[in-house]
């Protein structure tokens, strides 16, 4: 892409020929300063500290009501053993979606408020929602046994999908610069739904265990045998499978922007019933005769999960491939070298900068080390975020607060640039992503890290360039140190 059709076609890039850099970077407020909207004085609701206090009351809440609830239907023992099995395939549901969520990590909050709100204020809605609509529907056909069958077919999927949805919904309006497409969909639907299938299976185990003490049966034979294979090892992926459909909603329209307004209600609305169909249909597989389960097992949800894990990955890779399309104007102007855009855009290469930046300071103070890989861990998450933002910016218009944030994250990679530029590089040349000879490791930096983290290099006079050549760059690859 040359040089003029990045100027046209895309958001202006700050150059460094037009003003000096100490003066851009200095400009940059503090982390706790940044705001990219106007404060709004006197309104207390708009507060963050407000909201977050207020979120996390609600849950609290929440919380406490279907502990109260799942414990009254199966008593504190069966709570208990339910509560020890239910716990088992969290953590590695919860590792999946974070392994798929490594190019660009949401933050932890997003993900534990989605987990909380499943397993909290959704399974609230739908174990009071789900026993209403049963009684009703009892009390109008005069048939408990069909009122159990319609309430779990017909009403549960509506009831549950749309209780977790509005997690994914919540997110993508308040955390809107977090939330940037199909990946960022799918995780959160996944920690949502894990929350929720986590208090389910307390409830269904816990009652199964009570049913095994008054029937007397114990071992493989047993009722929460039986339970915990079908729930636990059988499907663990179901409930998180309903729940992406709606999440891939959600992501493709806020890949489409602000200027997409039907796509952006019309895709969340599909996703979600396209989930309730499916919720519907594994929930109403027992009606199909004694093998139903298995024949909708096997013909449809496995197959339905496989196409949804390929659609996952392919947006991770789609993820990398923006950022080898979108950086390398920033590699011209100077702000990076030319060889991490590669590295950036290879997950391997990434992995490996960051381990070779931790050999390289670790000696012979280990804490020195671990600092060096979080400062390159924190560059190539910066890295990301800015390539998404140019992407962002290039498909849907950049938007009134664009250049601060640029402004911003140029600034923290600057910051960094000393210890990742040169790991980044050699990971790059170490993977096979550049043929070029590969430049020597350089030697642990001297200068320690205090302890807010990464050093504050002391920045370069300014220069007037706007070029493919960094007059503080040396042929290898490697900056100068600054005059």
């Amino acid at each position: 892409m040359s040089e003029g059709s990045v100027q046209h076609q895309q958001p202006a890039v700050p150059v460094l020929e037009e003003q000096q850099l100490d003066e851009f970077l200095g400009a940059v407020p503090e982390r706790g300063q940044w705001r990219y909207r106007p404060r709004r004085v006197g309104m207390v609701w708009r507060s963050k500290a407000f909201r977050a206090g207020a979120v996390i009351t609600v849950l609290a809440l929440c919380g406490l009501v279907i502990l109260a609830l799942v414990r009254q239907q199966t008593g504190t023992e069966g709570f208990l053993v339910g509560l020890g099995l239910a716990v088992l395939p969290v953590p590695l549901l919860m590792a999946a979606f974070r392994w798929l969520d490594r190019v660009e990590p949401g933050p932890w909050p997003n993900l534990l408020f989605a987990f909380s709100w499943g397993a909290c204020a959704a399974a609230l809605v739908a174990i009071l929602a789900n026993s209403l609509a049963t009684r009703w529907i009892a009390t109008a056909t005069a048939d408990p046994a069909s009122a159990d069958t319609l309430g779990a077919t017909l009403v549960a999927p509506v009831v549950e999908e749309s209780a977790k949805a509005i997690a994914i919904l919540l997110i993508l309006l308040f955390r809107r610069r977090q939330f940037g497409g199909i990946v960022d969909g799918i995780v959160i639907a996944g920690f949502t739904a894990t929350g929720f299938a986590f208090t389910e299976n307390i409830l269904y185990l816990g009652n199964a265990f009570g049913e095994d003490q008054q029937l007397g049966t114990t071992g493989l034979a047993s009722v929460t045998a039986g339970t915990f294979f079908v729930r636990v090892v059988m499907s663990p992926f179901a409930h998180p499978l309903f729940t992406v459909l709606s999440g891939i909603g959600f992501g493709i329209a806020a890949l489409g922007g602000h200027r997409h307004r039907v796509r952006r209600v019309v895709l969340p609305l599909l996703g979600l019933v396209l989930a309730m169909g499916v919720h519907a249909l594994w929930n109403g597989s027992s009606a199909f005769g004694p093998y139903g389960f298995y024949a909708v097992y096997g013909a449809f949800m496995m197959p339905c999960f496989g196409l949804v894990t390929w659609l996952a990955i392919w947006s991770r890779r789609r993820e990398l491939r923006t950022l080898s399309t979108e950086l390398p104007v920033y590699a011209a102007a100077g702000w990076l070298t030319p060889a991490e855009p590669h590295a950036l855009a290879s997950m391997r290469a990434r992995g490996m900068a960051r381990d070779m930046a931790r050999h390289w300071n670790s000696h012979p103070d280990r804490a020195r080390g671990m600092a060096a890989a979080q400062a390159v861990a924190e560059y190539e998450s910066f890295a990301t975020s800015l390539a998404m933002l140019r992407r962002r910016a290039r498909h849907d218009g950049a938007g009134p607060d664009f250049a601060l944030r640029e402004q911003e994250l140029l600034h923290h990679l600057w910051q960094r640039r000393d210890i990742a530029g040169p790991a980044l590089t050699h990971a790059a040349h170490a993977t096979g992503l550049l043929h070029a000879p590969r430049p020597p490791a350089p030697p642990p930096f001297p200068r320690q890290f205090p302890h807010g983290g990464p050093p504050q290099q002391q920045l370069p006079a300014p220069h007037r360039h706007y070029g493919g050549h960094n007059p503080y760059m040396n042929d290898g690859g490697h900056r100068n140190p600054p005059a």
